[in-house]
């Protein structure tokens, strides 16, 4: 995958996505994603580092560039990991409705994020 999920982007697309959703800043600590809860926000990770946990165990650390929660909305399941911050965090929040209009209306944004999916879970 690219170093950053907006590699996949032109300025112009990257202007479109980052306008889809809520700059927001959590705190250390702050869980903003439990894992087996229904999919109803996603993020992407402007600055900082989260946990991935499954089962509390953690899986992976996430930085800036980042996506996280998208693939339980696109697949349209309960979430298979926690987040938890290990710094503060600068993201942008996005609902579930906003990822799938942007997966409806931009076929390259959809496409960068099957292309996560297939680099975090293999093939289906």
């Amino acid at each position: 995958m690219a170093q950053s999920f907006y590699d996949a982007f032109a300025p112009d697309e990257i202007a479109r996505i980052a306008a889809a959703g809520t700059r927001v800043h959590l705190p250390q600590g702050w869980s903003p994603i439990w894992e087996h809860t229904p999919a109803d926000k996603a993020y992407l990770i402007l600055d900082g580092t989260v946990s991935v946990r499954h089962h509390g165990q953690e899986i992976a650390q996430l930085g800036a560039g980042d996506i996280v929660g998208e693939a339980a909305i696109v697949n349209h399941s309960l979430r298979t990991a926690s987040i938890v911050a290990l710094t503060p965090l600068e993201l942008i929040h996005f609902t579930d409705d906003a990822v799938r209009r942007l997966c409806d209306e931009m076929p390259s944004f959809k496409a960068a994020l099957e292309a996560v999916a297939l680099e975090r879970f293999g093939p289906r």
